[in-house]
């Protein structure tokens, strides 16, 4: 059916879509196949989500290109021709340029269009959003397709304003910027540091690196692709994206089954150095136990602090750059290109602030509390986002009896059944979030796998004349603890207090681990299981 105007200021549909990036164009895409009347709202003017967004210098996506993309439509993934092993963001915000093309799907986006506000009518079953520009959209769904990392944390370095040159933040990064013979300051060293500082190192006159917390930096080794590859991998692409699907990361890795301490420290080392020349997240591959076992963790750990050593010149400076206080792993796995050998450049020096910390911003640039000072043009945040939740609490959402999510997952944390829906809230539908693999997968996969689940549901209550689907609230809080029992099987809650993984980065914000650490497998087998059992874990109406 076809959205229907009630007003010049009102849109009724069945589905309101939120975001337009890889979730929300595929959610558009199918839903509108199936027949709903369907729109999708995005905040920017242009398809792409994070990949509009994050266009700092140096962005570049730690899955294979020919991996991070649509496995849906077979003549959509032999006419593209990507170029480069890991795509960088201009090559990803292309690609989604091309499907938004392709497929028709700009007709039914309303770009440059931020909802602000959205309140379930339990009488009507249906949800009213509200937007920035006084815009109403009246649906019976409610899908969230708006990002794990799409809301920047708000900026809390002491005295920032006082700051009196250019401030730029790596999300939103303006096109056109010039930084060439500019003296630069990057707070912030994790994915988006690591990307970010090497690129700026090689145009800027220089660059000072402010760290508080050093990451483990695997490299990534990018290359264009080879003659033939590409249409190899073409030829191959049913078998390589089933592989995709059955592997916990949602991406095939040629992962050793055998465990760390099981092998001479001569193996070890040789499996390691492999690894860390193949480059990418193959290295977290390296052995089966690496997330499992402290030892085997330590054991790669070490291996790469020495890398630090063999890399950097300055011992002072590569001693600062070894992370000590967390397994590999337990933060998100930065994969960066020549970030260590940055160090070396030499307008390029490393601030640390972990035990001499940023006393105040000045109008020339900052202040340590021993009283050093350090000067610039422009200052670079890559300060990190308010992860998972940070897209719905800025929102007011009010679900039933005007329960309100932002006061309910401050308090808790997100908790939702499946990752998918959250008691109180009923037909509103997440998609790859708190809850589920999401950044603990390639996103992709994920999404594909959360979008088909949605499609098949909402035909399943189309089909039987149900107005609403709610997540139970006894199976909700078994899935939250699951999501932790699983956590805290591994390794991953062991990361230091900046963990985002578990919101420590932003203050405040309730410890709850995030994402499900089971893999798609695993998670793929719950959302079947509940599909089978007419949709266990949620209430029907």
């Amino acid at each position: 059916m076809a959205a229907a105007a009630v007003d010049s200021a009102t849109t009724e549909l069945d589905v309101l879509v939120v975001g337009a990036g890889f979730a929300g164009l595929y959610l558009l895409h199918r839903l509108r196949k199936d027949g709903f009347a369907v729109r999708a709202v995005e905040s920017a003017p242009e398809v792409g989500g994070t990949w509009y967004w994050n266009r700092y210098p140096g962005a570049r996506c730690d899955v294979e290109s020919v991996d991070y993309s649509y496995s849906w439509d077979e003549q959509l993934q032999q006419e593209w021709d990507w170029k480069e092993k890991y795509p960088a963001q201009g090559d990803i915000l292309a690609y989604l340029k091309h499907v938004a093309d392709r497929f028709d799907l700009r007709k039914d986006i309303d770009f440059e269009t931020t909802v602000t506000a959205a309140t379930w009518d339990g009488q009507s079953c249906r949800w009213t959003a509200r937007t920035s520009d006084g815009r109403e959209y009246v649906a019976q769904f409610l899908l969230m397709a708006v990002g794990c990392l799409s809301v920047p944390k708000e900026i809390d370095l002491p005295g920032v304003d006082a700051f009196g040159g250019q401030v730029l933040r790596t999300w939103g990064w303006p096109e056109g910027t010039d930084l060439a013979g500019r003296r630069v300051c990057v707070v912030g060293t994790g994915s988006t540091g690591a990307q970010v500082i090497p690129a700026l190192a090689e145009e800027v006159e220089h660059l000072t690196v402010v760290q508080r917390t050093p990451n483990f930096v695997i490299p990534t080794r990018n290359r264009p692709l080879r003659e033939g590859e590409l249409e190899a991998i073409k030829a191959d692409y049913v078998a390589r994206r089933e592989r995709n699907r059955n592997h916990p990361a949602g991406v095939f890795r040629a992962d050793n089954p055998k465990n760390a301490m099981e092998v001479d420290e001569a193996e070890r080392q040789a499996t390691f150095q492999e690894r860390w020349e193949g480059g990418g997240i193959n290295f977290l591959g390296a052995f089966a136990d690496l997330m499992f076992d402290q030892a085997a963790n330590d054991a790669i750990c070490d291996f790469v602090r020495a890398k630090i050593d063999e890399i950097v010149d300055d011992p002072k400076v590569a001693e600062l750059l070894k992370p000590n206080s967390y397994p590999l792993g337990a933060k998100r796995p930065v994969v960066a290109t020549d970030y260590y050998e940055t160090f070396n450049r030499p307008n390029v020096e490393l601030v640390d602030v972990r035990q001499n910390p940023i006393e105040s911003f000045t109008p020339a640039g900052l202040r340590l509390a021993d009283g050093e000072q350090h000067e610039f043009d422009t200052l670079v945040l890559a300060t990190g986002f308010d992860a998972f939740t940070g897209a719905f609490t800025k929102m007011d959402i009010r679900g039933r009896d005007g329960l309100r999510l932002r006061d309910v997952w401050r308090e808790h944390g997100p908790r939702t059944s499946l990752g998918l829906a959250s008691a109180g809230f009923p037909n509103m539908l997440m998609v790859a979030n708190a809850g589920s693999p999401s950044v603990l997968a390639n996103m992709v996969t994920a999404i594909e796998q959360h979008v088909d689940w949605i499609a098949e549901l909402l035909d399943y209550m189309r089909v039987r004349n149900l107005r609403s689907i709610e997540a139970d609230e006894q199976a909700q809080e078994k899935w939250v603890a699951h999501v932790e029992e699983v956590a805290n099987s591994t390794l991953w809650p062991n990361g230091d207090s900046g963990s985002w993984y578990r919101g420590a980065n932003v203050d405040g914000k309730p410890q709850i681990f995030m994402p499900y650490a089971g893999g798609v497998v695993e998670y793929g087998k719950a959302l079947e299981h509940s599909a089978a059992n007419d949709y266990e874990g949620f209430v029907l109406a």
